[in-house]
């Protein structure tokens, strides 16, 4: 493991399950949080995760769908270890095997249709036994208590954005509110790089901390601006026509655009 990346003090438990693994940063993603990819010959890769815990950590949430997305035989990471303290939480999860469909070499096509279908399939869960609630008025509340704790980061605003402040962007949220649609279990942050593709075919979902019942328009929002960053405008109405949707509302994916700018 590179010098510049200190080994974490693990909690006791965790050590013997990590005995033996090479660590390796991983610097992909853009969450507040650590996370340490753990390889090791002919063992399944490990990924560590941990974060400052606070009245806005997410591990406890994530752990908590994890286990509930698995005990529905979708594929997601499997928590091995959890540790949650006063100053910092950790999870420790057996890796999704595949390779994330922002670095995938698979085309723009089969690109689409795994995550178009991926969706499909989570949206189809019965929302009468999830427990978790990401409807509108409560993410929401959320974003208001974020802002006024001033934990937004302003810089990182999707471009046409930038230079808003977060108060600004919120006044614009309550007063954009769309009228509720169908209700779905949502995976939360539907983009390209939390979809995990193996050999072609879908292989799990990660980063599921958010996942939840709500508008399908919360994933259908965030992987068509995903699409578009990653793959081009020309691949969202193929997406959409996969996904099955007959008439898209450009003004609800514009919503939920503004919504993720709080999380």
């Amino acid at each position: 493991m590179p010098s510049s990346f200190p080994r974490p003090e693990l909690p006791e438990p965790f050590r013997p399950l990590v005995a033996g693994y090479q660590w390796n940063r991983d610097l992909l993603g853009q969450s507040d949080s650590s996370i340490f990819l753990l390889k090791a010959p002919d063992r399944p890769m490990l990924v560590l995760k941990l974060e400052e815990a606070g009245p806005f950590s997410e591990f406890v949430d994530e752990a908590a769908r994890l286990d509930w997305l698995a005990s529905k035989d979708l594929p997601c990471p499997r928590v091995i270890a959890r540790a949650f303290g006063a100053e910092t939480n950790w999870l420790l999860l057996q890796a999704v095997q595949g390779t994330d469909l922002a670095s995938t070499t698979l085309s723009p096509k089969d690109q689409i249709v795994i995550l178009a279908d991926a969706l499909k399939q989570l949206h189809a869960l019965d929302i009468a036994n999830c427990p978790f609630d990401h409807r509108i008025e409560e993410r929401i509340a959320i974003a208001k208590a974020r802002t006024q704790a001033g934990v937004i980061d302003e810089s990182d605003f999707d471009e046409t954005r930038l230079g808003r402040t977060a108060a600004d962007l919120f006044a614009e949220l309550q007063a954009r509110v769309p009228q509720p649609g169908e209700l779905v279990v949502t995976h939360g942050d539907a983009c390209l790089p939390n979809i995990i593709e193996k050999n072609g075919r879908f292989s799990g979902f990660i980063d599921c901390s958010r996942l939840g019942v709500a508008d399908p328009y919360q994933d259908i929002a965030l992987a068509c601006r995903s699409i578009v960053h990653n793959l081009g405008e020309e691949w969202v109405q193929p997406f959409l026509t996969r996904y099955g949707l007959d008439k898209d509302d450009s003004e609800k994916r514009d919503f939920y655009c503004l919504l993720d700018e709080f999380f």
